[in-house]
């Protein structure tokens, strides 16, 4: 198979790996090199992966065979590297959250814009298969008209999770805590699957883990667009962890996704044949392994490697790629409302 995207990744951390890995397994990709600040570290990796390694980002953009970079570095240092790659004229896909504020965020799309590059966001999440039913159940109408959304991330996150990292619940490079860093992810597929959040009451807190700077523990109520409401839940002092689910209801039916898979649906008896259809393929199985709800490194590279196919095929044929830098903005500005009305008090409007 002749290789058809060069990738490149910035950063070696753990997160990084599941990069090298998902792009192993692409036929036409290939893994160019790597960017550290730790040189040793680079090399490390890089020999795991067969790569090469770099401590200088623009020698390593100035790479002809690189077509893609993988932004894999701690959340408040994805601007510069995004900005640099664009620059240097590389489509990036980065990491979630893009950045931990909005106008890093904007600097980063308008980058793009001027290279005539692609930027894209790493929500893996969105390639469950799952949600294609889903997708279709709320595209056709059948839960009727939408009353309530929420999205639950009940996990747990041990003490040296904090203490042993640089940048974990700091608030210049984590932006945040189990909002921005865990529950960004379901955050996300609210913000993809229902009409946009136009209110947002939050309040966090860091009662189990009172040594970070940001929160372990927080929780919004929202107004949609049309008049749904809904609820925001995500922790990393919720011990042992249980798996993160999304409910959505209306008045002809309901749905909850529990990981990977629908835990309940429900919807008016003149669906029912396609109810029944759904729920024979993607209905109620068994999730005591559930990915991440303890260990970050408990989850497959599967989603990954699927996002980056999307991403290759969208450069080859010129389509959109959905999870743009636009659509990978939202799940940020929804986190920074519920920040922002946590600190004020206040009820805020989008």
């Amino acid at each position: 198979m002749s290789i058809t995207c060069g990738f490149a990744i910035v950063g070696t951390g753990l997160i990084a790996d599941f990069h090298a890995r998902a792009v192993a397994d692409i036929d036409g990709a290939c893994l160019a090199a790597v960017c550290g600040r730790d040189l040793g570290r680079a090399q490390v990796f890089a020999a795991k992966h067969g790569c090469d390694a770099y401590h200088n980002l623009t020698d390593m953009l100035a790479r002809p065979d690189v077509d893609v970079v993988l932004i894999a570095t701690p959340s408040g240092m994805h601007k510069e590297a995004t900005i640099a790659a664009a620059t240097a004229g590389k489509h990036v896909l980065c990491e979630k959250p893009l950045d931990i504020s909005l106008e890093r965020i904007d600097a980063m799309v308008a980058a793009h814009d001027r290279a005539g590059t692609r930027l894209g966001c790493i929500f893996q999440l969105r390639y469950m298969p799952v949600l294609t039913p889903i997708r279709r159940v709320l595209s056709e109408g059948l839960l009727g008209t939408l009353t309530y959304a929420a999205v639950y991330v009940p996990w747990w996150r041990s003490d040296d999770y904090y203490a042993k990292s640089s940048w974990h619940g700091t608030a210049k490079l984590d932006g945040g805590g189990a909002l921005m860093n865990q529950s960004i992810h379901m955050i996300d597929l609210l913000c993809d699957l229902m009409p946009p959040v136009r209110r947002i009451s939050g309040f966090v807190s860091k009662v189990g883990h009172p040594f970070i700077e940001t929160e372990d523990a927080a929780t919004a109520a929202l107004l949609f667009e049309g008049g749904a409401v809904g609820v925001i839940y995500g922790s990393t002092s919720a011990w042992p962890g249980q798996s993160k689910r999304l409910e959505i209801c209306g008045t002809k039916g309901s749905l909850v996704l529990h990981e990977d898979y629908l835990s309940f649906l429900k919807i008016d008896e003149t669906a029912k044949e396609i109810q029944n259809e759904i729920l024979a393929e993607f209905g109620p199985k068994d999730h005591s392994g559930a990915a991440g709800v303890s260990d970050p490194g408990a989850m497959s590279h599967w989603l990954h490697r699927r996002c980056f196919e999307d991403f290759m095929l969208s450069l080859k044929d010129g389509s959109p790629f959905h999870i743009d830098g636009r659509s990978g903005r939202k799940s940020v500005a929804v986190i920074d409302a519920i920040y922002r009305s946590a600190h004020t008090g206040s009820q805020i409007l989008l």
